[in-house]
């Protein structure tokens, strides 16, 4: 088991950052800050990529660049959790094009954030070559 912790500390109502590990962001509602689906949608993206660009190299197969968008909307009901989310990934100078969907299915069956995510959402995923 991989334990993971971060710290956030506010100093005005919702105004704070968030300290990793690695890394510090600003969290809130203020310009340049992150809002709390910014993060959660900046999650789904990294993990889709991360498990996306480790299939893609145990396959051997080459891209230059892959563009994740995150899109979603959340139900009125309280708690409003997520109704649907929809991850639109864009790779650019791909080899073999049949290979990187496969590895974009298989992301989303292995990336933990989509699979958490899908307790609660309709998730799909789409392709697009450049």
């Amino acid at each position: 088991m991989s334990e993971k912790k971060i710290e956030v500390k506010f100093n005005k109502p919702f105004k704070g950052v968030l300290m990793a590990p690695k890394a510090k962001a600003w969290v809130g509602c203020e310009e340049g800050c992150l809002a709390p689906y910014d993060m959660l949608f900046g999650a789904l993206a990294s993990c889709m990529y991360v498990t996306f660009a480790n299939i893609a190299k145990k396959k051997c197969i080459h891209f230059d660049e892959a563009d994740i968008n995150i899109t979603g909307e959340k139900r009125d009901e309280v708690p409003a959790t997520l109704k649907w989310v929809k991850v639109s990934v864009k790779i650019k100078n791909a080899e073999k094009q049949k290979g990187l969907i496969k590895a974009v299915e298989l992301a989303s069956q292995y990336c933990s954030v989509y699979q958490t995510l899908a307790q609660v959402a309709d998730m799909s995923w789409e392709v697009d070559f450049e």
